[in-house]
């Protein structure tokens, strides 16, 4: 059985790889703005800056995608309450499942690795004896 560390960094790559698919898919073949596809497709592009490093486990790729990734929820949002096409809706909808997804995998990949390094910083502290909390 797969430990959960490793399912929530598959799921992590998993949901980023999905959600670069489903943008281009978006705006090229199934609900582009203009027929023969749209040039927003293109903002899938800046997904593939943290790829390489969600997929090395870089915690603070993992770290500032997480933030980044909102982006894409808010426009999600968006384009599923704005949009007349009801494909268009249905692809925004599956955009704010993916990046739901991709946020969650990455937050509980990252929780362990926060919450030792919170308790290496107070035992440091500790040992300096330096006020803290």
């Amino acid at each position: 059985m797969m430990d959960t560390a490793k399912v929530f960094h598959v799921g992590a790559i998993a949901s980023l790889i999905w959600l670069i698919g489903w943008l281009v898919a978006w705006e090229v073949f199934v609900a582009p703005l203009h027929p023969g596809g749209s040039l927003l497709a293109l903002k899938a592009l800046p997904l593939l800056l943290p790829l390489r490093g969600v997929i090395k486990r870089d915690l603070y790729t993992l770290q500032w995608s997480s933030m980044v990734i909102l982006v894409y929820f808010a426009e999600g949002v968006v384009r599923a309450w704005a949009d007349t096409a009801e494909a268009s809706r249905a692809m925004a909808i599956g955009e704010i499942a993916l990046v739901v997804v991709y946020y969650v995998c990455a937050l509980l990949f990252l929780h362990p690795y926060k919450k030792e390094a919170k308790r290496l910083a107070k035992e440091l502290l500790d040992k300096v004896k330096v006020p803290h909390d």
